[in-house]
């Protein structure tokens, strides 16, 4: 297979198979501001005539949200929590970097024909688990969580088996907007642990929360959970 350019998405992830932190840099969102870094001085001059003696109303600043896989620098959009451990309808799947979208996309629709099959009934969104990393691909689990596991457990049928997502400490955080665009989004993620000082563990989930017609469609949403060490 040709070699391709090595993605920020890509990068951030073959360092956590190398137990490692890759660092891209303080994402434009992030960045702060140097007061007198331009050498102006930092005192006003006096103003030339008196102050009115009634103080002009300032205009009310307006809120601006931010662009999708942009993380605040004061992580108002990121929450720490306890990943549950809950059964789940899974497949295996591996696939290269540029067709993992619509892989990890037809393994959904693989486990929700067995899942049909043997009358399970589905109790969430999908999720992609990434196990393992190179420059070529992943290695990941499509899962689909259950309303109840079935009595005795393991196969379905044509590789979809019974099991549990893993459990464990995760920061969740948000990407909203084409999958094609993830990777400002890792970028983000990445220079947030970056700046926190945090070491994420190598497994990370994404929780598809809508269905969209492809990895252009702008109206994805996914929520990240990185798991700490």
């Amino acid at each position: 297979m040709k070699a391709v350019a090595q993605s920020p998405l890509r990068a951030w992830l073959a360092g956590l198979a190398v137990g490692c932190l890759v660092t891209f840099g303080s994402v434009a969102a992030m960045a702060q501001a140097t007061p007198g870094a331009s050498g102006a001085p930092t005192t006003p001059p006096a103003a030339s005539n008196p102050a009115p003696s009634t103080p002009a109303t300032p205009a009310p600043e307006a809120q601006v949200s931010p662009p999708p896989g942009e993380v605040p620098a004061d992580g108002a959009a990121v929450v720490r929590m306890t990943y549950p451990a809950r059964p789940v309808a899974s497949l295996a799947g591996t696939a290269t970097w540029d067709q993992g979208f619509g892989s990890i996309m037809a393994a959904f629709e693989k486990v929700r024909t067995e899942m049909k099959t043997a009358n399970l009934a589905a109790a969430g969104r999908p999720v992609a688990v990434f196990l393992e990393t190179d420059d070529e691909g992943f290695k990941y689990e499509a899962m689909i969580p259950l309303a109840a596991p079935p009595g005795g457990g393991g196969a379905v049928g044509n590789g979809v088996r019974i099991g549990l997502t893993p459990t464990g400490e995760v920061l969740k955080f948000q990407h909203r907007g084409a999958y094609d665009d993830i990777d400002a989004t890792y970028e983000a993620i990445t220079a947030y642990l970056d700046e926190k000082g945090l070491n994420a563990a190598n497994l990370f989930v994404e929780e598809y929360l809508n269905d969209v017609q492809g990895p252009d469609d702008n109206e994805l949403a996914i929520d990240i959970y990185v798991f700490m060490k």
